[in-house]
């Protein structure tokens, strides 16, 4: 993708070419899930894939190429099916996408005692401080991580944050799909 910062480390700008992608479906999207592989092993050992994917003429680099896998099932929770996948050893990483609505730190004192999940929700859906974001995870078999998030209401290339710890929770999720 051409937005991609080349000074970047590959697991950055894989995660910053799937949320470039993503961007350009639209918001309210479904999770996108997508296995990560070596782009010059794949243009070796899949010529015809690397053809198809438009990898044959890319520069010999340490790359990854984002692979979007199946739908995730609708009506499954995502740490469910999460835990289902296993990776075979071609894959270096994988990489999720997902909306959430987020609450500033400073709402965390306002959140009502007893919700259920449901609750919860319904109650995060109406605060007049909620924000819509898109979180971009990857994980590499070797531990790596980075992701990046954009908020809907600041969408543009220029304003996606990246780190490798700006979504722990999903980032240990995704690196417990490696796990024997």
């Amino acid at each position: 993708m051409s937005n991609t910062p080349m000074a970047a480390s590959p697991l950055t700008r894989a995660v910053l070419e799937i949320d470039e992608y993503a961007s350009g479906l639209g918001w309210d999207q479904p999770a996108r899930l997508f296995a990560l592989v070596d782009t010059a092993r794949l243009r070796s050992q899949e010529p015809a894939l690397a053809a198809q994917l438009g990898l044959a003429d890319e520069p010999d680099t340490t790359a990854l190429t984002p692979v979007e896998q199946d739908e995730i099932p609708a009506g499954k929770a995502l740490d469910e099916f999460l835990a289902t996948i296993a990776w075979p050893d071609a894959v270096a990483g994988c990489a999720l996408t997902v909306e959430r609505l987020m609450l500033p730190p400073s709402a965390e004192a306002q959140v009502p005692e007893g919700l259920d999940e449901a609750g919860l929700a319904k109650w995060v859906a109406r605060h007049p401080d909620r924000q819509e974001v898109r979180m971009t995870v990857a994980v590499l078999r070797d531990g790596a991580r980075d992701s990046a998030l954009r908020l809907r209401e600041k969408d543009a290339p220029t304003e996606v944050l990246t780190g490798s710890d700006l979504v722990p929770g999903l980032a240990e999720a995704l690196a417990a799909t490696f796990e024997e």
